[in-house]
């Protein structure tokens, strides 16, 4: 067997290059199994899982951008689940985003029953 490394007569950038793209793909395939969650395909022929993967590549760029326009610190993962939890809510995204402030929507004289603090 002849391997590409074992000609001495290419440069070692030139051998370096097909190596440093298998990385890519490695680095690429880390990174989905990490950020987009895909528990488990709906369909198991390779148009549909191609299908499901660009869909939530798609959905996580999305929510790229919007993290980047409405300069949020929040990480993408939650920002997923917030999204999940509010979906068919009709609400601005700044709304959905923002920290829930408890004491505010409980103000003293508010109409609202205390169960514990008799």
């Amino acid at each position: 067997m002849i391997f590409l490394t074992n000609n001495f007569l290419l440069p070692t950038l030139t051998i370096a290059e097909p190596y440093k793209c298998r990385w890519q793909v490695e680095l690429f395939f880390k990174w989905v199994k990490q950020h987009l969650r895909i528990k488990k395909f709906s369909g198991l022929s390779p148009n549909a899982v191609k299908t499901q993967i660009w869909i939530a590549i798609s959905v996580y760029v999305l929510l790229a951008i919007v993290r980047r326009r409405l300069r949020l610190e929040l990480n993408l993962y939650p920002m997923s689940q917030i999204l999940s939890l509010t979906l068919f809510e009709k609400m601005p995204l700044l709304q959905a985003f923002s920290p829930i402030n408890r004491s505010a929507e409980l103000a003293p004289g508010c109409n609202q029953l205390d169960l514990f603090n008799s």
